[in-house]
């Protein structure tokens, strides 16, 4: 009889051990969809910078215009396999907001894609970061939201931690030991992660304004439209060549960001749709840890002592207002990646 206890007690505890492991899912299920998407997130920026560096490079707009029709035809086929009304032009009362969004978003991807071209994965990405406290000064002035303090301070050493990673010279002149011509393409790429986070502040704001009166799909085929549009446009008028590519890697590499970005995206949107704002914001910025290990993995690249600095100057400024902040309605799109 004594010697069945510790098998019963064996197979409670590994009962136990699977309730808790259920509930633990169950409570968390929004937090590891939304990290899961920011791996995919990554994976796709990686994909992005690899292209950036293959003979001959892939230019930024023809990556935008390929990862864009990708997403553009999946969501439009989405929309119609659903029922969604007016998948191509989004509800009649909110369509200038959509267009204005689509913009934005093509500014912000724009931005990112170019920052990677000069910086490393995980510089760009934690650049990105200095998009929450964008849209919350956006936020106050154009929605009338309340702005809290803690979210300047926040962004104030957030800034601090931007100028760690740029190193403009007039700064950082005698302690970088950046040649010139580099140190000046890294104060460019910089600038446009800046740009890339205005044009990610854009569109969130707007993608607050509008609300609930479209759904997330509208905003991201907006998005995907304008980007395949402009992108188009700029390759014409700039009379760069399309890279054809003929290599397998290259293929795959180009399905990724397609398909990896809508894939993303949706994961994202699921995510945030079963978390608070604070909690889902949080889970965001593991990109950073996904980014990191993949450059480390595929560029065999450690970041310099100054850019690591500044990464955890940021990421601790963010995290701070995210776990601290109010709950709040949840953005449910991915306005620049």
């Amino acid at each position: 009889m004594t010697e069945h206890i510790p098998l019963l007690d064996d197979d409670n505890s590994l009962k136990s051990l699977t309730t808790w492991l259920r509930e633990f899912y169950g409570k968390n299920v929004g937090l590891f969809l939304v990290a899961a998407a920011q791996l995919f997130f990554s994976i796709v920026d990686l994909s992005v910078q690899k292209l950036h560096h293959i003979d001959p490079p892939v230019t930024t707009l023809q990556l935008i215009l390929v990862r864009m029709t990708i997403t553009y035809v999946l969501s439009i086929l989405y929309m119609i396999s659903m029922d969604i009304p007016h998948p191509f032009t989004g509800p009649p009362d909110v369509r200038g907001l959509l267009v204005f969004r689509g913009c934005s978003g093509f500014v912000g991807v724009s931005g990112l894609y170019y920052s990677l071209t000069y910086l490393t994965l995980s510089e760009a990405t934690v650049l990105s970061f200095l998009t929450p406290f964008m849209v919350a000064i956006a936020g106050a002035v154009f929605l009338k939201e309340k702005l809290y303090g803690k979210q300047l301070v926040a962004g104030a050493i957030s800034f601090c931690g931007v100028i760690l990673i740029a190193r403009p010279e007039f700064l950082f002149g005698g302690l970088d030991d950046l040649p010139p011509l580099e140190a000046k393409d890294r104060l460019v790429a910089v600038a446009a992660g800046i740009i890339s986070c205005v044009g990610a502040t854009g569109a969130y704001t707007t993608i607050r304004a509008i609300g609930s009166r479209a759904h997330a799909l509208h905003s991201l085929t907006s998005f995907a439209g304008k980007s395949v549009l402009a992108s188009a446009i700029g390759i014409l008028m700039g009379g760069s060549d399309l890279v054809i590519p003929t290599d397998p890697v290259w293929l795959s590499l180009f399905g990724i960001i397609g398909v990896f970005a809508f894939t993303a995206q949706f994961l994202l949107t699921m995510g945030l749709q079963r978390e608070t704002a604070g909690r889902g914001t949080t889970a965001i910025y593991t990109q950073i840890v996904f980014a990191t290990i993949l450059e480390n993995v595929f560029f065999e690249y450690t970041p310099s002592p100054w850019s690591v600095a500044g990464i955890v100057m940021i990421v601790t400024a963010a995290l701070y207002v995210a776990v601290s902040k109010p709950k709040e309605s949840v953005i449910v799109d991915d306005a620049s990646v």
